[in-house]
């Protein structure tokens, strides 16, 4: 199961110098001057997870495994890109394949980099990039509808929905919101997400600040979060550059670079962590002398279906999950230990997976 997360911003805000630091590769360009950022480039990075390391030291687990998230370096979107301005809609189109958007603002004053709008105000800059992702669903909804037209003569019942869907979501934007602000009930929600429309995915506003704010922020970063917080979005303040330099140190180099900073952990796990958190996921463990693992799932899913995240046959035969809470894991040093001070429990095909549960999972092949 994949998550994958779009790095959206503007020219010259720091994007590439960030996806360099996330994927610890220079795959990305990073230059002072727009559209360096060609081809979108993809990189999966760990999921930052203490836990993890807890439980395989415990079970002396041979190999450790972390969950992953997919990074996409996309390139600078400029006011128009809805309109084929700068490379925008090859750009948009992959935009389209994420599952959340990270909207990197620049948060610092610098001389040497232009700005491609020539002012910093990260308030500004995130209203051009809504308002072309907004424009860019508008023209694929007008599309959309207009070919559906036959279909709805013919009363087909999937046609109806989807264009009862595409006119809410039209309103919407007409109105100045994104899609993300229709209210979709349950039985349309399948279909809704099938729409794909770029403003219904989540927003992370990523503040790039200068090496000096990244333990407090600064003025731009607290206006981004103001906005964050009246959208229901998320936010995090980071400094690219500092991230970019750690990226190049060994843990203990980076552990101390971190100290002298004032910072207690990089930048770059609050981001993975933030979205993670935007995405509604969590995670579940599976631990042994072979390895200890850990599994992405959405918050809310049950046994079976946290099961099939591994393979296919355990969900379709899911019999059972012997289940330990992370804490009475620990608590009891093991498996063994838990299990003595009757903290493993069997749970059915209607338990709801908990962050944390450590699962070993019985089934019919």
């Amino acid at each position: 199961m994949g998550f994958r997360m779009g790095i959206v911003g503007l020219p010259n805000v720091g994007k590439s110098t960030l996806f360099n630091a996330l994927t610890k590769t220079a795959a990305a360009q990073a230059a002072n001057f727009p559209f360096c950022t060609i081809e979108p480039n993809v990189g999966e990075v760990n999921v930052p997870d203490a836990r993890l390391d807890t439980l395989a030291g415990i079970a002396k687990s041979a190999s450790i495994i972390p969950t992953r998230m997919t990074f996409v370096d996309i390139a600078g979107l400029v006011k128009g890109a809805s309109k084929g301005e700068g490379l925008g809609n090859q750009f948009l189109a992959n935009i389209r394949e994420t599952d959340a958007i990270a909207h990197v603002l620049r948060c610092f004053e610098d001389g040497d980099i232009t700005h491609v709008e020539g002012r910093v105000d990260p308030v500004a800059d995130a209203e051009v990039i809504e308002t072309e992702l907004m424009l860019s669903d508008l023209e694929s909804i007008e599309k959309r509808r207009a070919n559906l037209v036959r279909k709805l003569k013919g009363n087909d019942k999937e046609a109806q929905q989807q264009d009862r869907l595409l006119a809410a979501a039209q309103a919407a934007l007409e109105e100045g919101n994104p899609a993300r602000t229709v209210a979709v009930d349950a039985e349309d929600a399948k279909a809704w997400k099938g729409l794909q429309l770029i403003t219904t995915k989540p927003v992370l506003y990523v503040c790039n600040v200068a090496e000096e704010d990244a333990a407090n922020g600064n003025a731009f970063s607290e206006a981004v979060a103001k906005m964050a917080a009246e959208q229901g979005a998320g936010h995090v303040v980071i400094s690219a550059r500092i991230e970019e330099e750690i990226s190049q140190l060994d843990a203990e180099e980076a552990e101390m670079f971190l100290s002298e900073m004032g910072l207690e952990e990089p930048g770059l796990d609050r981001l993975i962590r933030a979205g993670y958190e935007l995405l509604h996921l969590e995670t579940y463990f599976t631990v042994g002398p072979k390895e200890a693992r850990a599994w992405t799932i959405r918050k809310g899913t049950a046994a079976p279906q946290a099961a099939g995240v591994i393979h296919g046959d355990f969900e379709k035969g899911f019999i059972r999950a012997e289940t330990i809470a992370y804490e009475d894991y620990v608590a009891g040093k093991g498996e063994q230990g838990a299990k003595e001070a009757g903290k493993m429990r069997a749970e059915g095909k209607s338990y709801i997976v908990k962050d944390g549960d450590v699962m070993h999972f019985l089934f019919n092949t």
